[in-house]
């Protein structure tokens, strides 16, 4: 298997480029990478793309099938999935074969709009179908208003005090002032029941169009012909009031599925629009982000985002990495230290040295993984799209049963009730009862710094019994903790500044570990002839001319038994990995792993929740037991191996436990590939990333605990949706049936019910705060 790819030269702002020059801009291979990426094909093969859209104009199931089936008809196009949830496609395309201008064409020619995932375009459409939605909204209740004026008379008017000419009147207005809701607000209900009919799959909206089309005919026959075949009902007042209703529902689903968008977007919007790149012959040009390659060296100023992942050169700042990490607090920043794309430089100028670039970008990889969660339907939500196919044939013939047997009972009113059966029936509430809480819930936990990867994670932690760790990077910080010290020959605390100051000049992780410590340092600029010597460590001179060593023990001692003028170097401290030393003095350092900070509250809130813990490592046996007991995990293993790992956790699933498994290196990706759900921590590594089913970017282990307790809670939601659809419908439809629900209420009860499975849902999106 290979990757082949067209070469990616990307212009600096490719997604104004899109907006200024439209769907044929779509044809240029430079402008894919925004909203795109390159799938392996086997040698030979034409290449395959996999691009995101952001579509519109959806408003059910039916909708995503409609898209699906025109664009797989399509030569060159391999796959389609919509998530109509999320309105977003995923199209799997080989650029060789066809033009995606004319993949996009496709699925405006079926009724709905499309844009490439990529901010300013799919920002506009979002701005346009807002537009055309709140429009749309405001006709249907501003005539709504006026056609209940209308109406009014006829209900509260005594015997006698409306005259028949005047009651005609009435109607006729109403009639005219009903035509701009029926042809105008309530077209994308015809329009979509139209393209459901056409393709063969019944959707939410061809009951809706029914039921609109049979109100308005039968009550203008009832006005062009008082006493016929219709009676003398009319329902205008009925028919705009449902219009209005169902609208409204709609644009706060909309509202819902655009916050989610522009959140997404967020993280696009954080990268810097140019940056200064520095030159080998020291002059600079400012470039776009896009144009930056692996090992430049460009310079972030204050209050500027880092534009790639990369190594700090020079400087000393600190990062707010919120947007990616969930983390809130600044993190200091110095030479050596890592930073990521995205992040924002607070505090002073840096030089950086580009690492990663483009797609290979923690923050794209974010991205990424973020558009393909939202287009991802789980078990669940397909369950209930299937449900709501054969749900909406029942629906018609029972409304066709209910016109049939009041034909006989009341002509006059066999239409009303058929009309009411179909719009109090519509399952609008079915379809969105777990979409809209799982999506609620994917961007509160994405606020918090989780994000899932697999939007099944959320119905399986609910199963969850057994929580597994691992030790290093995941139970305790990347790095290492200074526990202990003993000086030799001078002042332990002068001796530790002037070790600081010079492990400044090495990547070493000891060396890293004891700046991190943090301190006063001493002689910072009175480091001369600085040398690092590999397995050794870093000797240089002070402002004395005297040579100082800092790194393994036996080296620093045999550098003091060759200069040392006083006493000989006293017993060393046990378990000491580091040293320093000159001018007859000596420092010895021992360092060891530091436990996250959140770790025993974490463990403590998910026992609380009924999980068993257990801690698998590689580390010396007493080494682990020790940390357990200090977090407070329930069990442990050390001396694990991949293999061990892997038989731990099969044990205990073959012992009918539901295992999550929380880890960070390549040796946790058997295990994360074989658990029942997995987390990796926010710094895992690539292969341990692919095994999982989310990332915790913000490495807090109490985010595990409030993951859980929001998948529970996303649970409860998604049964109160479909039990209050279920019982709606259980109590509408024998209503209904008796003529006892007019169709003005069958809509508002129809919209209300839509409207308290959204607003249900966006609790989720509060509770993590």
């Amino acid at each position: 298997m290979m990757l082949s790819a067209p070469k990616l030269l990307l212009p600096a702002d490719p997604t104004a480029t899109l907006a200024v020059h439209g769907l044929a801009a779509l044809d240029d291979p430079d402008l894919l990478a925004p909203f795109s990426r390159w799938m392996p094909v086997a040698a030979g093969d034409p290449a395959l793309a996999e691009s995101q859209f952001q579509l519109s104009g959806l408003h059910c199931a039916a909708c995503a099938g409609i898209i699906e089936r025109a664009l797989l008809d399509l030569t060159g196009v391999q796959a389609a999935r919509v998530n109509a949830a999320s309105a977003r496609l995923t199209l799997s395309w080989r650029p060789a074969e066809i033009r995606l201008a004319t993949i996009v064409e496709r699925v405006e020619r079926a009724g709905y709009g499309a844009a490439p995932d990529a901010a300013a375009p799919a920002r506009q459409l979002r701005e346009r179908e807002h537009r055309t939605a709140l429009w749309r909204l405001f006709v249907a209740v501003f005539l709504m208003m006026q056609v209940m004026m209308m109406a009014a008379p006829a209900y509260f008017a005594e015997p006698g005090d409306l005259s028949p000419d005047l009651a005609r009147l009435l109607q006729w207005a109403s009639w005219v002032l009903s035509l701009p809701v029926l042809l105008f607000s309530a077209g994308p209900f015809f329009s979509a029941a139209w393209r459901q009919i056409r393709a063969r799959r019944l959707g939410m909206d061809v009951p809706v169009a029914l039921g609109l089309a049979t109100t308005f005919v039968a009550s203008s026959g009832a006005l062009f012909e008082p006493g016929g075949v219709f009676g003398n009902e009319v329902y205008f007042d009925s028919l705009t009031m449902f219009v209005a209703f169902l609208l409204a529902g709609r644009f706060l689903e909309m509202r819902a599925r655009h916050r989610a968008a522009a959140a997404l977007e967020q993280t696009s919007a954080a990268l810097p629009d140019a940056v200064e790149r520095i030159a080998p012959d020291g002059s600079s040009s400012h470039v776009a982000p896009s144009r930056l390659r692996v090992g430049d060296l460009v310079r972030v100023c204050a209050g500027q985002a880092f534009p790639a992942d990369g190594c700090i050169e020079s400087g000393l700042t600190s990062a707010n990495e919120a947007l990616l990490t969930g983390e809130s607090l600044p993190v200091a920043k110095g030479v050596g230290d890592e930073v990521v794309a995205a992040s924002l430089n607070l505090q002073a100028p840096v030089l950086l040295r580009v690492q990663r670039v483009g797609a290979d970008t923690r923050h794209q990889a974010i991205q990424r993984l973020m558009r393909e969660a939202l287009t991802q339907r789980p078990a669940a939500t397909e369950l209930a799209e299937r449900i709501a196919g054969p749900f909406l044939w029942a629906v018609l013939a029972l409304a066709a049963g209910g016109a049939l047997l009041w034909s006989f009972i009341d002509p006059s009113r066999a239409v009303w009730v058929a009309v009411s059966v179909l719009i109090v029936t519509c399952p609008c509430a079915l379809s969105l009862a777990a979409p809209a809480a799982r999506l609620a819930a994917t961007g509160a936990l994405a606020r918090r710094g989780m994000l899932l990867v697999r939007l099944e994670l959320l119905e399986t932690l609910c199963k969850v019994d057994t929580v597994v760790l691992d030790k290093t990077g995941t139970l305790t910080e990347e790095g290492m903790e200074l526990l202990q010290t003993q000086a030799m020959g001078g002042e332990a605390a002068s001796l530790l500044g002037a070790a600081r100051s010079m492990a400044r000049h090495s990547q070493h992780p000891f060396s890293r570990a004891l700046v991190a410590a943090g301190g006063v340092e001493h002689g910072a600029d009175d480091w001369t002839q600085i040398q690092e010597l590999p397995g050794l460590g870093l000797q240089a001179l002070d402002a004395q001319g005297r040579i100082w060593r800092l790194g393994a023990l036996a080296w620093v001692d045999d550098g003091l038994g060759a200069l040392a003028t006083s006493e000989s170097p006293a017993e060393p401290l046990a378990g000491a990995q580091l040293a320093f030393g000159g001018a007859g003095q000596r420092l010895c350092m021992r360092f060891g792993e530091r436990m996250r900070a959140d770790a025993p509250a974490a463990l403590a809130a998910l026992h609380a929740q009924g999980l068993r813990s257990l801690l698998l490592s590689g580390d010396a046996t007493e080494r682990v037991e020790a940390l357990a007991a200090a977090a407070g995990v329930q069990s442990s293993l050390g001396g694990a191996t991949p293999a061990l790992k892997l038989a731990a956790v099969s044990q205990l699933q073959a012992e009918g436990r539901c295992v999550l498994m929380v880890g960070d290196g390549i040796n946790d990706a058997p295990v994360l590939a074989r658990a029942d759900a997995s987390v990796v921590m926010g710094q895992g590594a690539m292969l341990a990333r692919a095994s999982a089913d989310a990332l915790l970017l913000s490495n807090r282990l109490m985010d595990l605990a409030l993951a859980r307790g929001l998948a529970l809670r996303t649970d409860r939601v998604i049964r109160q949706n479909l039990l209050w659809a279920a019982l709606y419908n259980a109590a509408c439809i024998p209503l209904a049936l008796a003529g006892l629900l007019p169709p003005w209420a069958a809509g508002l009860g129809m919209a209300a019910s839509s409207l308290f499975v959204v607003l249900n849902a966006q609790r989720l999106a509060r509770t993590l705060g």
